[in-house]
């Protein structure tokens, strides 16, 4: 494609030259015949000899003084034809144009008249101009005029094919150019192409292109790594995420299937108890598939809907939805003041502290205290569950985010996916979930820390 508009480009540029100097060819040619008229009409209309002073005696005397002040250019002619039938010229001999029937035709048409013609001889085409020159005899003088258009285009022609031969080698040395950096550009693209179709071939992830340079394709580079890092970890977490749900639900459809074998269908105490069992199963699995669509759903870009929300009015409706967890000491350790706006989506939010707030109730006992506390500064806006239980140890302090894993002392039957959840809810947010260092008899703190306006965080994370 450059190639080609760099040749239309020089063919254009070519042409619209030749076209212009074709015309100031032909508007010289115009202008120098004018003049050259001008000039012998004004001796004409002096009629005096500049050389002696006397009045001419006749138009032969008045062409003749003319060719002996004049001296025409290279490609210009100059004919005068005298009373007497002879003919006289300046300039190169042009046997062509002499002999010319149509020369003499046209000549003899304007002789009295005066006016121009064209006329097409061997040596090319003629521009003519015949002006009268009467005094009275029977056949009148004629100054003649005649410019060889072709001779002068000619060396136009030169020009342009000695231009056509530069622009020739100017297009092939700037297609080579061209040729060689598009190679060197779109190296990346084509790697970046066959690296793409060998991961849909192979599915192979960890598949990583070679960054060079700091151009803009070093940049998509970059950027497509990137890409394929975190597919490669949603792919690796969803694997693992599938492998671990397949286990805990195998689980229960053991538990499920052995009951049905073993139920007697003619016994009804043993049917009721068996239904009560396969219900209660049901409704962990149910439990199970909620946690794991929530987890499922924490990578897509609509799963929290950020608006402003007043923290202080949020932090106090969290902690009158916690009390209804459990018979324990609740307490809200700390709030900003009324009216004072944060960014985040108080639905998840919601949902994350009660899952921290419920984890709480399963390591208290009643009457124990558990608290909840809310504090926003520039930056950062930080939400906390905090027991009087017994602390995670240290042994569990990693184990317990991940999935599936309960700490050495965990209660309740849960499925190790609560703080996943909350983990997934704070990160889509652009925050994170900590756990307050350990200590012993002290209980355990959980905070989420979140970016107070997500909008510039992601600017601030995106220069």
């Amino acid at each position: 494609m450059v190639a080609l508009l760099t040749a239309l480009a020089l063919v254009s540029a070519g042409l619209a030259a030749y076209f212009v100097e074709i015309r100031r060819v032909d508007a010289q040619v115009r202008e120098q015949i004018t003049q050259e008229l001008r000039e012998f009409q004004t001796l004409q209309e002096r009629g005096v000899d500049p050389a002696t002073g006397s009045p001419f005696a006749d138009a032969d005397s008045l062409l003749s003084t003319f060719l002996t002040r004049n001296q025409p250019n290279a490609h210009e002619r100059i004919v005068a034809f005298f009373g007497d039938g002879e003919r006289r010229f300046l300039g190169r001999r042009d046997s062509a144009l002499f002999s010319s029937p149509d020369f003499d035709a046209a000549v003899d048409r304007l002789r009295t008249t005066g006016g121009t013609a064209v006329i097409e001889t061997d040596s090319g085409q003629h521009v003519m101009a015949v002006r009268p020159v009467v005094d009275g005899s029977a056949d009148p003088a004629a100054f003649v005029v005649a410019w060889n258009v072709t001779a002068e285009r000619a060396e136009i022609r030169s020009m342009v094919l000695t231009y056509g031969a530069v622009a020739l080698g100017s297009w092939l040395v700037i297609t080579l150019i061209a040729w060689l950096i598009a190679g060197r550009l779109l190296r990346p693209v084509r790697t970046l192409r066959a690296t793409a179709q060998e991961i849909a071939d192979s599915g192979d992830l960890g598949r990583r292109i070679d960054v060079t340079g700091h151009d803009d394709l070093t940049d998509l580079t970059e950027t497509v790594n990137e890409m394929l890092e975190r597919l490669q970890a949603a792919f690796a977490s969803q694997r693992e995420l599938l492998d671990d749900a397949g286990h805990e639900l195998r689980t229960p459809l053991t538990v499920l299937r052995g009951h049905l074998e073993l139920l007697d269908a003619d016994d009804s105490d043993d049917v009721v108890a068996t239904r009560g069992l396969l219900l209660d199963e049901v409704d962990r699995m149910s439990l199970l598939v909620d946690d794991l669509l929530v987890l499922a759903k924490a990578r897509r870009p609509d799963f929290v809907r950020p608006d402003d929300v007043d923290a202080g009015a949020l932090a106090a409706s969290l902690l009158e939805k916690c009390r209804g967890l459990g018979d324990r000491a609740w307490t809200l350790d700390a709030a900003p003041a009324d009216g004072t706006v944060v960014r985040l989506d108080p639905h998840r939010l919601t949902q994350a502290v009660l899952q921290l707030a419920e984890n709480a109730v399963r390591h208290t006992d009643d009457g124990d205290t558990v608290a909840v506390g809310c504090a926003v500064d520039a930056e950062t806006t930080t939400f906390w569950v905090r027991d009087a239980g017994p602390g995670v140890a240290p042994e569990d302090r990693t184990v317990v985010f991940d999935r599936f894993r309960r700490g050495s002392d965990a209660r309740g039957e849960g499925f190790g996916l609560g703080l996943s959840i909350v983990s997934a809810i704070a990160e889509a947010h652009g925050g994170s979930l900590h756990l307050d260092p350990y200590r012993p008899g002290k209980g355990a703190t959980f905070r989420i820390t979140l970016p107070r306006d997500r909008t510039a965080h992601e600017r601030g994370a995106e220069g």
